[in-house]
């Protein structure tokens, strides 16, 4: 009977041991990197997304790709599943500059590098990378064609992003500091229609009604400016130019078609692979080897130079 006891023992136990060793998580799964976008509805946030997860799995890294759709609340929660599922490294695109403070923090303590692309937060030392598209220099750019196409001369609304959002504020001032050194340009409108293309239709609807002599429209982002030109084009005024910004295919294929006449290309889907290939240098090495802030050129668009980009950079 002992001898059957025993026998019975081997044949279940030590197997069964021998089996749990072979699966441990750390020699049968690949590292997990979060990819947390904005909305998967704006093509420029999609295209972050496809570059960051296509980048990440090159490297070899398993990937859980999320869509916090600019709400401080979902981008919370989804930080927090991120922790739960022990991901080696977050790459975000941040909700806000001062909100999404919190989350990252929460992840830092956790262990959890986060890599910032696009947006910005206002502290120095919590985020490992920060790499933004010079909206700055971009804005200048896209302004200084928007005033050459207007003749340095005529009035014009600017639609800006959403206001928590650092780069509308960064834009606008880009736009300002060239456009307001001409003073036959006239700004009789600004709104922010938050970086949606549906805002952006009504409110220009609403401008319309109210100075229907708009010579130029000046854009926060493409999308702002799509709705705009919908807009106008509905109200029979589509000779009046519009400038965006981001460089998405839908605007270069509108500036082909001569309708909206600039747009300022952010090359984001570089600026998402140099976030995780940065992710896995620190892994790697425990430092990135470069500053926290990172900042990469923009590129004007127009009819001259459409056919060269797409996808949000070259072809």
């Amino acid at each position: 009977m002992l001898k059957k006891i025993l026998f019975v023992f081997l044949i279940t136990v030590i197997p069964f041991a021998g089996f749990a060793g072979g699966q441990s998580e750390g020699t049968s799964k690949k590292k997990l990197i979060a990819i947390i976008m904005p909305s998967f509805s704006n093509s420029f946030f999609k295209a972050e997304a496809d570059a960051a997860e296509a980048k990440a799995k090159e490297l070899g890294f398993d990937t859980l790709v999320l869509d916090h759709n600019n709400e401080i609340t979902k981008e919370a929660e989804y930080i927090d599943l991120a922790i739960s599922r022990k991901a080696a490294a977050i790459i975000l695109d941040n909700a806000s500059a001062d909100a999404s403070i919190a989350a990252i923090q929460k992840a830092a303590d956790a262990g959890i590098p986060t890599f910032l692309i696009d947006r910005e937060i206002t502290v120095n030392g919590l985020a490992k990378a920060q790499i933004i598209s010079d909206n700055y220099q971009g804005a200048t750019v896209g302004a200084e064609e928007f005033v050459r196409l207007m003749g340095e001369k005529g009035n014009y609304v600017e639609l800006v992003g959403k206001e928590s959002d650092t780069n509308a504020g960064v834009r606008s001032k880009g736009y300002h500091d060239i456009i307001d050194q001409y003073p036959d340009m006239k700004m009789v409108a600004r709104e922010s229609a938050n970086w949606e293309q549906d805002e952006a239709f009504n409110d220009m609807e609403s401008i319309i009604a109210a100075n229907p002599d708009i010579d130029g429209v000046i854009c926060g982002n493409d999308t702002m400016a799509l709705g705009a030109y919908a807009a106008l084009k509905a109200a029979g005024m589509g000779d009046v130019i519009v400038a965006g910004f981001d460089g998405s295919n839908d605007v270069i294929d509108s500036i082909k078609a001569g309708e909206i006449k600039l747009t300022v290309l952010q090359p984001c889907t570089r600026g998402a692979e140099m976030a995780v290939e940065q992710a896995k240098k620190y892994l790697e090495t425990g430092s990135t080897g470069l500053p926290e802030r990172q900042s990469v050129a923009c590129t004007l668009i127009t009819a001259e130079n459409a056919d060269k980009y797409e996808n949000f950079g070259p072809k």
